[in-house]
């Protein structure tokens, strides 16, 4: 497994500072927006986003540091019946992601009726003292709100929010009610980070987070970002797909997609950087668990 272990507590901390820390894991299916609240909760991009499904691979953690509370959510793979090696593997760290940690939440989505895969999903947690999250209430009519709640109060779960990622409605009292369920403890993160990823491994992930807005809805899976050159401010990403087909539709006609995908994601990137973008093909890598491992996931 490619994503760092749960950091071990500062050395320095000590008990009895009224502090409380802990891990939050945020597990649902494919496109709940487990991204989107991780990102509106730590108040900044922590996670990519897209309408594709299953657009986060690893696990990733975000940081919410306050004076009295330091929040450590864990944003997870949505979780879905896998048909490749990639498929097996981000499903297996959405899993792994739920243990030894003090708060699981359950993801739905307001905007889809509760369904097999959601309860199929709240099996893997242990629901008596999980919180379930109604996501995208902005989105829903007032029905499909009370409609899910209906529905997934037969988790019996320890509490429920209706949230917005979109608008912030609901999420002041979600955290409030995470950070009273925390334990007091040392903080894991200094006041300034906001995310245990590594800076080469968010930069992949923006540009594979533009490709995903950017080329057509068949490439998503098939598509997988690397940094290969790292000499600020010279950055070159490899864009891996599995045919030649595929690669042509990466660049563009003149190269006009590859060019929109560069300019998305230097403007999310400081100013002066030069990002290079290089297109290779690895037959069926999804499929190939060796594959899957040399590309990082």
């Amino acid at each position: 497994m490619s994503d760092s272990p749960i950091p071990d507590a500062e050395p320095d901390a000590r008990p009895g500072t009224g502090l409380r820390t802990g891990f939050i894991t945020f597990v649902g299916r494919p496109n709940v927006g487990k991204s989107s609240l991780v990102n509106a909760i730590c108040g900044q991009k922590v996670s990519i986003v897209s309408d594709k499904p299953q657009t986060t691979r690893h696990r990733i953690m975000g940081v919410l540091t306050r004076p009295d509370a330091q929040l450590v959510f864990v944003d997870t793979p949505g979780l879905h019946k896998p048909v490749s090696a990639l498929g097996e593997r981000v499903n297996a760290t959405a899993i792994e992601s739920t243990v030894d940690v003090d708060v699981q939440c359950l993801v739905l989505d307001a905007t889809m009726p509760f369904g097999k895969g959601d309860r199929w999903v709240a099996e893997k947690l242990q629901m008596k003292r999980a919180v379930v999250i109604v996501n995208k209430i902005d989105i829903a009519s007032s029905d499909q709100v009370i409609s899910m709640l209906a529905a997934a109060g037969s988790l019996d779960a320890e509490a429920y929010f209706p949230v917005s990622a979109q608008t912030g409605e609901g999420i002041g009292p979600l955290v409030e009610h995470l950070a009273a369920r925390l334990p007091e403890g040392h903080k894991y993160f200094p006041d300034d980070e906001v995310s245990d990823m590594p800076e080469e491994q968010f930069v992949a992930e923006l540009v594979r987070e533009q490709l995903l807005a950017v080329t057509r809805d068949e490439l998503p899976y098939s598509i997988a970002t690397r940094v290969t050159e790292w000499e600020w401010p010279r950055i070159r990403v490899d864009i891996i797909v599995e045919r030649d087909s595929q690669k042509g539709m990466v660049i563009g006609k003149g190269g006009s997609v590859l060019k929109e995908v560069g300019t998305r994601a230097r403007a999310q990137m400081p100013d002066g950087v030069y990002l290079e973008l290089r297109v290779k093909v690895d037959k069926d890598w999804q499929r190939r668990p060796d594959r899957v491992e040399r590309l990082g996931y």
